[in-house]
């Protein structure tokens, strides 16, 4: 299924990330939805175009995007699998003017991420991993192997360029000695980690599920690893508010 798919996928996510690197430094205005979290013309653009076409090209599987309009989980816990999507992934850093920010599509069979795919529109960069394979960086038509890197002496920790006044994660770094600290916006963190530049993030502040999905998978498939701080995997599709639980991903 899927590497029929992935064609269409990255052609997919290369066209939303045109649309939405034509708004980039835009100046245009936003507005802030329920949970805190702003909202752009660049997000509704993206979102109605993965969306279309993932109903064109899966039509008997579920969608559920940040963007859409919330959908119970008195109907969702019947979903045996569907698509996990985040249209513009670091919308705070779009607005910000950096580059730091992404789309994010994941597949979810039974509670957890089967397949991921992250495309950075600035750098034109796809990462994604196939259902049991190793994850790849795509980059000008050359597929390269992911693999993550353990530190050596010195351990690369990457975090949110929001999250620096967290208090929890400011208790979590004083247990921790021999680091660097490294900013950078959305799920790009964890394929920083997946390709071997940064070894570790820490996650407190909120997050949501179509947050992590694709980067938990992409991690995973280039040797790293996901877990809340009870040790144990994240979990999907099994909350009313879609948050994920505070976690660590890892080389």
């Amino acid at each position: 299924m899927f590497s029929s798919l992935l064609p269409k996928l990255i052609s997919l996510t290369y066209e939303a990330g045109e649309t939405i690197m034509a708004l980039h430094n835009d100046n245009m205005g936003f507005i802030v939805k329920s949970d805190n979290t702003p909202l752009t013309q660049a997000d509704k653009i993206s979102h109605n175009l993965i969306t279309g076409t993932l109903k064109k090209i899966t039509p008997d599987v579920p969608i559920l995007s940040e963007e859409s309009k919330n959908i119970p989980l008195s109907v969702r816990k019947d979903w045996n699998a569907y698509w996990l999507i985040d249209p513009l992934d670091g919308t705070r850093d779009f607005l910000d003017g950096t580059q730091e920010f992404c789309i994010n599509i994941a597949y979810v069979v039974k509670n957890y991420p089967v397949f991921g795919l992250i495309y950075s529109p600035f750098n034109k960069i796809h990462y994604y991993r196939l259902p049991g394979q190793t994850s790849i960086k795509l980059i000008d038509g050359i597929c390269y192997k992911l693999r993550t890197q353990k530190p050596k002496r010195w351990e690369n920790i990457v975090i949110g360029r929001h999250s620096t006044k967290n208090k929890q994660l400011q208790k979590h770094l004083q247990s921790k000695t021999n680091f660097e600290i490294f900013r950078l916006g959305s799920a790009l963190k964890f394929c920083s980690i997946a390709e071997g530049r940064n070894h570790y993030y820490p996650k407190f502040g909120r997050c949501s599920e179509w947050d992590t999905a694709a980067g938990v998978c992409i991690l995973e498939g280039a040797g790293g690893k996901v877990v809340d701080f009870q040790n144990q995997p994240l979990r999907y599709n099994t909350r009313e508010d879609n948050l994920s639980s505070t976690f660590v991903a890892s080389a």
